[in-house]
């Protein structure tokens, strides 16, 4: 299948790091409070297009979206073409087959600049390896897209922030791919939590894997179908290996994500979902932390952060695979995506009326399309998926350092210590120059 081809302006060529200007309070607003002759409110067909056709792209959030009525899939990018070529077969042979929807041709394109260029594509959904989430999200909100990002939102601290400076600059509507956030057992045990059925949390133990490696790997040769040099992007340039960027054939989940560069092993894969429970359960989607200390063999046996008001988090495995339990003076709550573990006396217990009730959202993917109706904030926004990618990301300094780190979520810097503020944002290769 051929790429389509379109001028890029200057704009769009340049490589978008940190430069973005700070305008992180701005919140959004309804769109025709913006006025202007060029504006036009949303229709009732939201256009989107897709940055990344893998694994994820292709199974998951290619399922979600295109079953939806009002969702129209116009384009796609992939540096993959096989991969490509497999999604946009998908997609016109479910709009072929599905006659209320409007049968479209879907364009193809190599590099997603292209892609962004149209203003037929009202919003984008960006399924890239983690390396490549910050480049692609801010370009696209600097296009005038809305953005469906995959988690763990950003590889570094530093790129998550400029996501949500830009994200509010071009008062974009942005949600992250925690869809946890959407499933009515962890709401339910994040409202338990946050409103005290079970005392005074002593404890928060949330189990997930561990840390990136470097993943050294043999080269190989580059097979025809992919852009090798725009699938590293912004990451350094090493040898082609199928273990990071796998054939279809490869049926299992791309190995990249466990390789420093490319992803945060799966401290950010599986963090990204657990640890952003806890932060919700706790009340501190706009804040964090503000001590990280690694495993001493002595007084601290696991990953341990502490909050100001002194709660003890923890990454341990507790024995039930991917999960989060909190630990109260009056009781324990465990969940995870198989259960949710509550006390007796709270199993029918109701949530009242002047309880905090939290964000409620029943499908993670309409919720953003409501949003980008309504120019409203979805229940997973860009700073709260910022704030847990923290989490993790410092995290994964603290177990590279080997050392306790004193971290201010405000500042967004870690105290007194300047290699680890270093490890905060990462140099980028400038691959287009």
């Amino acid at each position: 299948m051929d790429q389509k081809k379109s001028p890029l302006s200057p704009s769009r060529r340049k490589f978008i790091g940190t430069s973005l200007s700070a305008l992180a309070g701005i919140s959004i607003v309804p769109r025709r409070v913006l006025g202007g002759t060029n504006y036009t409110s949303p229709s009732d067909q939201i256009t989107i297009g897709y940055i990344g056709t893998g694994k994820q792209g292709r199974g998951t959030l290619f399922k979600k979206f295109i079953e939806i009525p009002e969702v129209q899939i116009v384009a796609a990018c992939d540096v993959d073409t096989q991969k490509l070529s497999d999604f946009t077969q998908k997609a016109s042979a479910y709009y072929a087959e599905n006659k209320s929807q409007k049968a479209n041709q879907i364009d193809v394109y190599g590099d997603f600049r292209e892609l962004l260029e149209r203003k037929d594509v009202d919003a984008v959904i960006i399924v890239t390896p983690d390396h490549w989430h910050a480049t692609a999200s801010i370009l696209a909100c600097e296009a005038g897209k809305d953005v469906y990002c995959e988690k763990p939102l950003a590889l570094t601290v530093g790129e998550g922030r400029d996501m949500v400076k830009a994200t509010r600059k071009h008062q974009r509507v942005f949600q992250t791919g925690s869809m946890q956030r959407s499933w009515e057992d962890f709401q339910r045990a994040a409202e338990l939590v946050i409103n005290g059925y079970i005392g005074d949390i002593e404890r928060v133990v949330v189990s997930v894997g561990g840390p990136p490696d470097a993943c050294e790997q043999p080269a190989e040769p580059v097979p025809n179908y992919l852009d090798w040099n725009m699938w590293q992007g912004p990451a350094p340039k090493r040898e082609y290996s199928s273990f990071f960027a796998p054939p279809m054939s490869w049926d299992g989940w791309p190995r990249w994500r466990y390789c420093k560069h490319y992803g945060g092993g799966l401290m950010t894969d599986w963090g990204a979902h657990m640890f952003d429970i806890a932060q919700w359960a706790l009340g501190k989607d706009d804040s964090g932390p503000v001590e990280v200390i690694p495993p001493d063999g002595k007084e601290y046996k696991v990953l341990t952060y502490l909050y100001e008001d002194g709660t003890p988090m923890v990454r341990e495995d507790f024995g039930k695979g991917n999960a989060v339990r909190f630990e109260g003076s009056e009781g324990v709550i465990e969940v995870s995506r198989q259960f949710l573990n509550v006390p007796e006396n709270l199993k029918d217990q109701k949530i009242s009326d002047n309880d905090i009730r939290l964000y409620k959202s029943r499908d993670h993917y309409r919720d953003w399309l409501d949003a980008i109706r309504q120019r409203s904030k979805p229940i997973c926004d860009v700073e709260i998926g910022h704030r847990t990618a923290t989490v993790c990301n410092i995290g994964n300094i603290a177990y590279e350092l080997n050392r306790p780190l004193r971290w201010n979520p405000k500042k967004e810097k870690f105290k007194g210590d300047r290699e680890a503020n270093q490890m905060l944002s990462r140099k980028q290769r400038d691959f287009w120059s």
